[in-house]
């Protein structure tokens, strides 16, 4: 027995036209992704240790911690730039340092630091302390496009494998359009990037291909089912047939990140304020800029190649039409 829904985002048989706003979709995505692009060299990405490299150390205070007293401390003890703020509870802090030349200068940077923050406020622990090199940073972060740039590849080849090539180009392009924007987001917002952002990243071109995947398949069932439908209208149709699995998955992800984002502290709060704007504009870009680009590179091409008759069949397919 088929029991309907309580709720639904949107009522069956919605007929939203969403092929007539194609246009204001993609000029304003292009216009978003290359002000994300600017923005990407000037300021420029707030890159985390993994990245830049430095010293990072976390102490625990036996009360919650004075700042202005620890940072006096500091300066007093002559060490440069040192950046402090809470992590997590009251009497957890976070310092982040440049990195030194040498290894031993880097030993002697943490040995001040410690005792610094022992003078400040007396029985203060490190409970972690972290030395990425500059060689290692820069590894890293090479290492870390060529994932997103693999990551991109193999899916362009699993779409043109499972549908056309105008179906894999249209993803591939709104999955870079997704990526650059994500990029300004961390811009604007600071957050900081490192090796848990291309993480946040994987993970938001995986789920925004996967909603993508969910319309194109609809679109080419369609295809075959109506085989004399316009490619706009049949888009159209398709979007609005998927759009409450549509919003009910991106609503459940977005759901369920939004107490990490708010409550996560500082280890998982950027992650889960990265997934939510990936999701928020990976949902929009499944409707308004894919089945744009899909429209613009097949409205000839897919329709021609579904309606064309079989050479031997055509007397057949007469009949039965």
């Amino acid at each position: 027995m088929f029991v309907r829904p309580t709720f639904r985002f949107v009522p069956d048989g919605t007929r939203f036209a969403f092929m007539r706003a194609r246009y204001f979709g993609l000029a304003g995505s292009f216009l978003l992704s290359a002000a994300s692009v600017g923005l990407f060299f000037y300021p420029g990405l707030n890159l985390g240790l993994d990245f830049k490299g430095g010293i990072v150390m976390e102490a625990r205070t036996p009360a919650p911690a004075d700042f202005n007293r620890l940072r006096a401390s500091l300066a007093a003890d002559h060490v440069p730039t040192a950046g402090l703020q809470r992590f997590g509870t009251d009497t957890e802090v976070l310092i982040r340092l440049d990195a030194q030349p040498t290894p031993q200068a880097n030993q002697a940077m943490q040995a001040t630091v410690r005792a610094a923050l022992e003078k400040a406020q007396p029985g203060t622990k490190i409970v972690r302390a972290d030395v990425v090199g500059a060689s290692v940073s820069n590894e890293l972060f090479t290492d870390g496009m060529l994932a997103l740039a693999i990551s991109l590849a193999m899916i362009f080849a699993y779409i043109w494998f499972r549908f056309e090539w105008q179906f894999a180009v249209g993803a591939v392009v709104t999955l870079l359009l997704d990526v650059t924007k994500t990029i300004g987001f961390l811009v604007l917002t600071r957050i900081e990037f490192d090796l848990v952002m291309v993480a946040a990243i994987l993970t938001i071109i995986g789920y925004s291909t996967n909603d993508k995947v969910v319309v194109y398949d609809r679109v080419r069932e369609n295809l075959r089912k109506y085989k004399t439908m316009p490619l706009r209208d049949l888009i159209d149709m398709s979007i609005n047939e998927t759009l409450n699995r549509t919003l009910g998955t991106s609503s459940t992800v977005f759901l369920a990140s939004l107490p990490l984002a708010l409550f996560g502290g500082q280890t998982l709060s950027g992650f889960a304020w990265a997934m939510l704007f990936g999701i928020f504009i990976g949902t929009i870009s499944s409707i308004m800029i894919a089945a744009p680009i899909l429209l613009l590179l097949g409205e000839k091409r897919l329709r021609r190649e579904v309606t064309a008759p079989p050479a031997a069949g055509g007397v057949a397919n007469a009949r039965a039409r």
